[in-house]
Parts: structure tokens; sequence; C-alpha cells
């Protein structure tokens, strides 16, 4: 398995800082998350994505996708969300990157979960035409309305297109009480990549260095070892949302060994 972090802990961070914490900590990629306040997103014109797509290159780090903020179940119009979500498409296709990351994004107040999985289903279906044109994959993320592998599944299984999969985000599937094992055997026909995390507990999800908390990774990494799957595990730390968390660049080689020896014990 490859290794990457997401930009979301370390906000605003400049690219060429980006990049020299992944080659310095041993980093296989980087997740982008794509929004206005970050160096990429959207909005950047045709030479900056050039040039984005070059200092990826010269450093030798992959990026492994863009974390995007689609709200795919979410109730109102279709073209909005359609829109948001092909704009992040071309933004990957530009970069190079493989993957794009929507949420589900219902509202259970005034969605049925019927409703709610019928609606994301077809904009996932409607966009993932688009997406098979420029080779770019969708991801929807196990989060907020379909936080569990079971969630997700009902609305995969009415897209079912081989260019929408899945993104499983551990966290969220052990918040909603699923085990590794049940979420693995849900997503694995769909799994895109693996976003893996640590919190104090259910009721305190302030990001902490990887294996100080009590989110399964292990468990998690035996379960795709075991199945041999070969895909990436990116961490996820969440100091955008937790500004007394710690800081992130002095967390990663640590977290990077957790990472590797969890995939040495479980080899």
């Amino acid at each position: 398995m490859k290794l990457a972090f997401s930009t979301l802990g370390v906000p605003g961070l400049p690219l060429p800082d980006v990049l020299r914490l992944a080659t310095t900590h041993g980093y296989h990629g980087v997740e982008l998350r794509a929004h206005p306040e970050e160096p990429v997103h959207p909005g950047l014109g045709p030479a900056e994505r050039a040039d984005v797509a070059a200092e990826f290159k010269g450093s030798g780090v992959e990026i492994l996708g863009l974390a995007g903020y689609a709200r795919v179940a979410a109730p109102g119009d279709d073209e909005p969300v359609l829109a948001e979500i092909r704009s992040l498409i071309d933004l990957a296709r530009d970069l190079g990157a493989p993957y794009i990351r929507v949420f589900p994004g219902g509202d259970l107040d005034v969605q049925t979960p019927e409703e709610a999985d019928a609606t994301a289903a077809r904009r996932l279906g409607t966009a993932a035409e688009y997406a098979n044109d420029l080779g770019v994959r969708i991801l929807l993320e196990t989060h907020d309305s379909h936080r569990t592998a079971a969630d997700a599944m009902r609305v995969l299984g009415l897209v079912g297109h081989r260019q929408v999969g899945a993104l499983w985000d551990v966290m969220h599937t052990w918040l909603g009480g699923e085990q590794p094992s049940e979420s693995y055997a849900a997503l694995s026909p769909h799994l895109g990549y693996v976003q893996v995390k640590d919190i104090a507990s259910a009721e305190d999800t302030t990001p902490l260095p990887l294996g100080a908390g009590v989110l399964p990774l292990a468990e998690c990494v035996e379960v795709l070892s075991r199945h041999g799957w070969d895909g990436w595990l990116c961490w996820e730390y969440e100091k955008r949302w937790y500004e007394s968390a710690a800081e992130l660049p002095e967390l990663l080689g640590p977290g990077r060994e957790h990472l590797s020896r969890l995939l040495t014990e479980s080899a």
C-alpha cells in the first residue's frame, strides 16, 4: 500500500512546502483539499494548473485526489451540484489526479433516506459519463448522511457505473457502528482509497497522532492486507476544523512509521 496525507492538515500551506513535507517524511502522495482558501482549487487558470502539475511531477510525489465539497444527496436543483462536480473533474484531469471526492450531504430532516439515495444516485450517474470521458473517478465518501459502508452502498448500487466508487473514511464507518471487516466487505468492489485518522472518542473527534486514539486502524490495515488490497492509505488530519490540535508537520514522520509498522505486522 502507498501512503499519502491530506492538505486539510496543513491549511493554506504553499505547495512547495507541502511537497517538501511529503518527500522529507516518505509519503508517496498528497490528497489536495480543493477549496478557494487553498493553493489548488477549480478557480485556477490553465497556466496555474500546468505549474501545479509540473511541481508534483518534478518532486516525484503523486496527487492522490482532489477533496471537493459537492454534496450529491442534498435537496435542491441538480445543475449547481453537477456543475461543481464537473469543475472538480476538469481540474483533476488537468493535474493528472485519478480521483475526486464528493460528500453525500443529504438532509434527512426534509428528505426520506430513499429520496436522498435517489438524488445522489441520479447526480452521480449523470456525472459519471463526464468523468468517464476525462478519465477521472468520482468517489463518494462515507460521511454525514451516509456515514457507513452500508449507507454508501445503497447509492453506489443504484449508480452501477465503474467511474463512481467509494472513499472509506474509517472514522465515520466506526462512528456508524460498523466493524472494519463489514465496511471492507461492502465497499471492496468499489473502493478507491482509504482515509485513516485517529480520535480520542466518539464524543471528542479532535484529531490525534495515529495510534494515540480509539479508531481500529490496525484492524483496518489487517483486513485490507488479508484481502490483498494494494491501494492508498491517506492520513486525513482535520487541523482545519480544530485549531487546538497539534501541528501536523511534526507528526508526519511518526505517523508514517506507525502506518508502516501496521503494514509490516499485517503482512
